[in-house]
């Protein structure tokens, strides 16, 4: 019994290193760039020695796709979950509104995901599993746009709802670029919602009904 406490404190000790590791590393790879941040710099942030490190990830690469992943499941989740909240139908201008304020709040988020993104572009294995991810984002929000068909009619000219969570997420890359170098949230925001809503709707903020 003794000693299967003892595991589990090992194990909750392990999980707690980790998180900090992640959370340390986030930080400082927003503020100096994936390239520029050495192991021990990550280490000296978390407070913890290259031994921790090392108990966890087996070079900053590993933690820095870890980190990735992390961090873009948990986009995913909000989105869907942002998407989730009006039953069958799809309160449009509502929805657009809760993703744009889940999606552009972050700032260290879109600088990491930058480095992220030219990282992977040079590494076909990593380009791969980045595109898997982008993928996973893109089916939550075409898989709650299919559910909203038939209560909630969207413009003829997306074709399908996969090809609008593709123009959804195209949109989101487009206006977060400008905000990396602008630093105007509130814009970026405010193009965002208005991309989106002419994206998805007859472009006044009605769902477009003329199939019906």
């Amino acid at each position: 019994m003794a000693a299967e406490e003892s595991t589990g404190r090992v194990t909750r000790r392990r999980v707690h290193t980790r998180a900090k590791l992640l959370q340390a590393a986030f930080s400082v790879f927003a503020a100096k760039g994936f390239g520029r941040v050495s192991i021990e710099e990550v280490c000296e942030a978390a407070g913890y020695s290259r031994g921790a490190f090392y108990s966890n990830f087996s070079s900053l690469d590993e933690l820095f796709f870890a980190l990735y992943r992390e961090r873009a499941d948990l986009i995913a989740e909000q989105v869907s979950d942002a998407l989730s909240l009006d039953g069958p139908g799809l309160d449009v201008p509502a929805a657009v509104d809760r993703v744009t304020e889940v999606l552009l709040l972050d700032r260290d988020w879109l600088l990491v995901k930058t480095d992220f993104l030219v990282y992977a572009a040079r590494d076909p294995e990593v380009a791969q599993s980045l595109l898997e991810h982008r993928a996973r984002l893109r089916q939550a929000i075409a898989d709650r746009l299919a559910r909203a068909r038939g209560h909630t009619a969207l413009p003829a000219v997306l074709g399908d709802t996969d090809a609008a969570a593709h123009a959804v997420v195209a949109a989101y890359d487009g206006v977060t670029t400008q905000l990396l170098l602008d630093r105007d949230v509130r814009r970026a925001r405010s193009w965002l919602k208005q991309l989106l809503t002419a994206l998805l709707t007859d472009g006044s903020g009605t769902p477009d009904h003329s199939e019906n």
